[in-house]
């Protein structure tokens, strides 16, 4: 019985205390240079998609078309690009100094795994301690939606979308 009251003990006593001190000492790695904690990616990942299992969208409501992913390709271009990158584009020096390190949406596999839904949600709300930030203040629904059918088929866009996506920006005109 002595050993299980200690064991107790341990366990709800020292173990948090530890803990704590670690945090509180300055002991946990904080900077973007910093290599993860123990345990970190597995429990943000766990947390994440448990909580994206409760509230991310069960359907779509706008159409996968060209359209739609044209305009989601602006808004790529505009609010995604600084940190995921543009085809055939090295990184920003933004992208380069995040941790984790910001996916390559466009490029690579990037979320063309991922239903359209699980993208909408993340892009709604953002990701907490990655760098993600939420757009639901910022954008439209449609916005969102377009956005997320566009990286959701990023592997097979149409000739459209990918031009809309590698197109140079407008230059302002100068003369006004």
């Amino acid at each position: 019985m002595g050993r299980f009251l200690f064991g107790l003990i341990v366990g709800l006593v020292v173990i948090p205390v530890g803990v704590y001190m670690y945090f509180s000492s300055g002991s946990a790695p904080v900077a973007t240079s910093s290599a993860p904690m123990p345990f970190e990616k597995m429990l943000a990942g766990m947390a994440l998609h448990a909580r994206m299992g409760k509230e991310m969208p069960k359907f779509v409501p706008i159409t996968a078309d060209e359209s739609a992913y044209v305009a989601g390709a602006q808004v790529y271009k505009d609010e995604c690009a600084v940190c995921h990158g543009l085809p055939g584009q090295s990184q920003t020096a933004i992208a380069q100094g995040m941790f984790p390190k910001p996916p390559k949406l466009v490029e690579s596999k990037g979320v063309t795994d991922d239903a359209p839904a699980e993208t909408y949600w993340k892009v709604a709300g953002g990701i907490r301690m990655t760098g993600m930030p939420g757009f639901d203040k910022n954008l439209s629904t449609t916005q969102m939606w377009q956005l997320s059918l566009l990286l959701a088929n990023a592997d097979k866009l149409p000739k459209a979308a990918k031009d809309a996506l590698t197109a140079a920006p407008a230059m302002p005109d100068m003369k006004k």
